[in-house]
């Protein structure tokens, strides 16, 4: 084994499922120091892996799961792993994250990462262990929802192994298709439809492999006090609503995007919110693996037998979004995102984009209403089956629009392919901002940049080039934690962010870092992110928003009168891309070269 710094194994495990072999290929330390692991490492890899243009459901199309150097320390919130690829949805960069135990054992195996290319001639499990890979007949499996067949992989293969599963919908390519495991997600992009391409339903890990760390006493003492600290106010909220708690305040300051964007505030909020479902029904908590903030809250659902994990984004894009006010309905159309593998923001978006559309009279899709609960279900079972209009639909909202065309494309709610979060960019906009020059598109997760329009240093609704520091600096920070793994919720608990990560990784691999030199990685993996998208065909005119944001005005509630001049958003770009040291049109030096090669 390659020896390395602790926190590492110094190797990545490359599997070629065509073949049934495997090989480790070591690691340097030079890159693990500047990229970290997660999403940095994560791109590090597919550059090493990715040759010109690739098409992402090609065999040849690499697809990862990389962790990090926290991961099986004591620190909170460090169970996660990174999934990255090429999107089937935006045909960029797509980095997904996740908590689970599957990021503990894959760890375990002796490997920072592993890296899948190739394509089973039938549906197989891909087992890996310290001996080396497996692959098993999936023929039962094919075609099963996902807790069935987390189900059946534990009664056929026992609990020793962690498991990463498709549902049907990452069977039948839908290109926003998740990866789930341990009822977690790694959701957005469609990389479940990656491993679907492969014919792979599931990924057991099984490790024991010591993970060694620098100055275990210290690390200890520094995830008591961290562990403390994630109990104060900062993250309250989110233990006692979860996420989901966002509703009522984006609601009442008109930043809840409603009806496909065309308002900021939603008249049946109220029937949605935590705070009345909490004063009905019997609420569960639980944590991720390695979490002492338990943000995760599950309600019941009538005539259902298991409770719905109810989160802000998937509560937003399949209630508001879509006009749906009943809230069991929403419950279960959450539920069956669940079961299929089926990315809730995605799934809400286009769906809301297809309402609107048959409501304008360019589709003639009979049900296609806002506020039609029963249509929202049915489309979301049609689209993991790729049947009827759910064929047309799981393609996207971009794609969709230029199928439909008559205009359409102005309202389709996505930057590069991926459908926006539940933040309406007029009345927010150094988040439209983050969500133009996002290297994986319109992501809340990839740039925090919210956080600077909710402050007192901004106008949120008149942003200036005087902001886009602070935007750039949420983005850095999310780099950062994202390659480290670590819960954005620590955002909150942590004094000096950058010193405090410092510290951490240094406790684990024994170097001399400091906040400096981290804030210099994480710039750096933003650039790495961004010129593998200028390799894959990036170009200026993608860091944009839908026109419907950049030509009208929001006209009712707390925000009305909220606009974002097209010039405006220009101005911000150009400001954004010179701050970072690259060209006006964002190319970092010498990618001009780079992308006509």
């Amino acid at each position: 084994m390659t020896n390395t710094a602790p926190g590492y194994f110094g190797r990545y495990l490359r599997i070629d499922v065509s073949t049934g072999t495997s090989e480790a290929t070591p690691i340097p330390e030079s890159v693990l120091r500047q990229y970290v692991g997660g999403v940095g490492l994560g791109t590090w890899i597919l550059q090493q892996e990715t040759e010109g243009p690739i098409d992402p459901l090609s065999a040849e199309a690499p697809l990862e799961f990389c962790f990090s150097p926290l991961v099986g320390s004591p620190l909170t919130t460090s169970a996660k792993f990174a999934v990255v690829a090429k999107s089937p949805l935006t045909n960029r960069l797509n980095d997904s994250l996740a908590s689970s135990h599957f990021a503990i054992t894959g760890k375990k195996t002796g490997y920072d990462a592993f890296v899948i290319v190739g394509k089973c001639d039938s549906p197989q499990i891909l087992m890996i262990t310290e001996e080396g890979i497996s692959l098993e007949d999936a023929a039962e499996l094919w075609g099963q929802t996902i807790p069935d067949s987390e189900e059946t992989l534990k009664e056929n293969y026992g609990s020793e192994f962690r498991y990463a599963v498709i549902g049907p919908a990452g069977e039948n390519l839908v290109r926003y298709a998740t990866i789930s495991h341990d009822g977690r997600h790694a959701g957005r992009g469609g990389l479940g439809a990656v491993l679907g391409s492969k014919k792979l339903k599931a990924i057991g890990v099984r490790g024991n492999r010591r993970l060694e760390f620098a100055r275990p006493e210290e690390l200890v003492a520094l995830s008591k006090s961290l562990s403390k600290k994630s109990f104060g106010p900062a993250t309250e909220k989110y233990r006692e609503l979860g996420t989901a708690g966002n509703l009522l305040v984006f609601n009442r300051l008109g930043t809840l995007p409603t009806r496909n964007f065309q308002a900021g505030e939603f008249e049946h909020a109220v029937d949605l919110a935590p705070e009345t479902l909490t004063l009905s029904r019997e609420k569960a908590r639980k944590s991720c693996a390695a979490c002492t903030i338990g943000c995760e809250h599950l309600y019941p659902v009538k005539d259902r037998e298991k409770p719905v994990r109810l989160e802000y984004e998937n509560l937003f894009a399949l209630g508001p979004l879509c006009g749906v006010g009943e809230v069991d309905q929403v419950l279960r159309a959450s539920q069956l995102c669940d079961e299929l593998g089926i990315d809730t923001i995605s799934a809400g978006g286009t769906i809301a984009f297809a309402m609107e559309c048959a409501e304008r009279g360019l589709l003639d899709w009979p049900g296609y209403e806002f506020g039609r609960g029963e249509t929202l279900l049915t489309a979301l079972e049609k689209i993991a089956a790729r049947r009827e209009e759910g064929n047309d639909l799981a393609e996207g909202s971009r794609l969709l629009s230029q199928q439909i065309g008559q205009g359409s494309e102005a309202f389709a709610p996505h930057v590069k392919g991926l459908e926006l979060p539940g933040y309406e960019p007029r009345a927010l906009q150094s988040m439209a901002l983050g969500f133009a020059v996002g290297t994986r598109g319109a992501d809340h997760n990839r740039s925090g940049a919210y956080q600077n329009d909710f402050s007192d240093r901004a106008d949120r609704m008149q942003v200036t080039e005087q902001d886009v520091a602070a935007a750039i600096e949420t983005e850095d920070e999310a780099a950062l934690i994202d390659s480290l793994i670590l819960c954005k919720f620590l955002r909150g608990v942590f004094e000096d962010k950058f010193a405090e990560m410092a510290e951490m990784l240094a406790l684990v691999t024994g170097w001399d870092v400091d906040g400096r030199k981290l804030k210099s990685t994480a710039q750096r993996i933003i650039e790495l992110k961004k010129r593998y998208n200028i390799a894959q065909g990036w170009t200026p005119a993608e860091d944009t928003l839908p026109d419907r944001f950049l030509s009208s005005a929001l006209e009712q509630g707390a925000s009305a009168g909220a606009s974002l001049p097209r010039e405006r958003l220009e101005r911000l770009v150009r400001a954004y891309n010179l701050e970072r040291g690259w060209d006006a049109d964002g190319y970092p030096a010498e990618a001009h070269d780079q992308n006509s090669v």
